[in-house]
């Protein structure tokens, strides 16, 4: 949250509900008509097409919350969308409309507010939540009630308690291997690694739906000034990841890649992640930079490669269509008058 990240299956009817073309206004959803995903006019890369974007949510409120602080997105059991904001509150958004439907306050143990960042919907329905705060991994009943606390690594604890940093700690989670693997990524290197190397921690599924700590994995972002604000798992087991960084006057970076934890090195053992021989860190594709897609008549309130360009910090795999992911994003505007809550439909294909 050093910069701040839910659509259920994006259907046709979301097109006929909420969309106009993709040249319209910033307050309505952009869409693609027909044309395969990876026609020119929508294409940020061989791999990836931005069919939409929608601001309808911007500055907006609801329940007496702010619509705004968005980072993570979850698909419910329903089919509706669960958006989580870093202000400690969740919301249920309808599928079509992106409307809210409901908001839940959360808290921790002592009625603290989090600083919620990573959102999971297990197959039961409850949910699973990161707090950059310790960090810390709660399971929560869908309307706020903390029913669990998973283990977390002391090395990953926020300093003097360990040796990460403030604002820096658990920012993705995603459920791998069918429910049975919880993995939750840190947004930059802990005290004693290497700038730029990132420990994904995760979790085994034991009775009772508890979770046990289990393997620790080291990713590279392409530059050390980029921390990783969420990942989503794929079926087979790879992983989308998200990188982002923000440089003042120029604007924002944000990359998706296709990662692939599954021949890595389990690092929970090592002490100082250097680059050093013998450990294999997360081998990672370049699916797109997101400056590459067109704006698609999108405008920007600051400076930024691309007008389309936000605080992108939250994603979410809604479904599969034409042979392509249909991947959800969403920026987090951090109540900042020259950010903007954005939603960004995708089509992404991976070999």
């Amino acid at each position: 949250m050093r910069l701040r990240t839910v659509l259920a299956t994006v259907t046709a009817g979301l097109a006929a509900a909420t969309c106009l073309s993709a040249a319209g206004p910033a307050d309505a959803v952009a869409t693609r008509t027909d044309a395969p995903p990876t026609a020119s006019a929508h294409a940020c890369s061989p791999a990836v097409s931005l069919d939409g974007f929608s601001d309808a949510l911007d500055k907006t409120t609801f329940g007496g919350y702010f619509v705004g602080n968005l980072s993570a997105l979850a698909v419910d059991r329903d089919g509706s969308l669960a958006a989580l904001a870093d202000r400690s509150y969740l919301f249920d958004l309808d599928a079509k409309t992106l409307a809210p439907k409901k908001v839940v306050g959360l808290a921790d143990e002592n009625g603290a507010a989090l600083d919620s960042e990573g959102l999971v919907v297990d197959r039961d329905g409850t949910r699973l939540i990161t707090s950059e705060t310790e960090p810390s991994v709660r399971r929560y009943s869908a309307d706020g009630r903390i029913l669990d606390r998973l283990p977390v690594p002391s090395s990953l604890l926020v300093s003097p308690a360990g040796r990460a940093t403030a604002n820096q700690t658990f920012e993705g989670l995603t459920l791998l291997d069918g429910g049975r693997t919880l993995l939750a990524s840190m947004e930059d290197a802990i005290s004693g690694d290497t700038a730029g190397i990132v420990r994904f921690q995760t979790w085994q599924r034991t009775r009772g739906n508890h979770f046990e700590l289990s393997a620790q994995y080291a990713y590279r972002t392409d530059d050390p000034t980029l921390g990783v604000p969420e990942v989503q798992a794929l079926p087979d087991g790879r992983l989308l990841v998200l990188e982002r960084g923000f440089t003042s006057g120029v604007g924002n970076t944000v990359r998706l890649f296709l990662a692939d934890p599954r021949h890595a090195t389990d690092t929970s053992g090592v002490e100082n992640l250097t680059g050093q021989a013998g450990v294999r860190l997360i081998r990672k594709t370049l699916l797109t930079d997101i400056a590459s897609c067109p704006s698609l008549g999108a405008t920007a309130k600051q400076p930024q490669p691309n007008p389309l360009l936000d605080n992108i910090e939250g994603m979410a795999v809604t479904g599969r269509a034409k042979g392509a992911y249909q991947v959800l994003l969403v920026s987090d505007d951090n109540q900042n008058a020259a950010q903007t809550t954005r939603f960004y439909r995708l089509s992404v294909r991976v070999r």
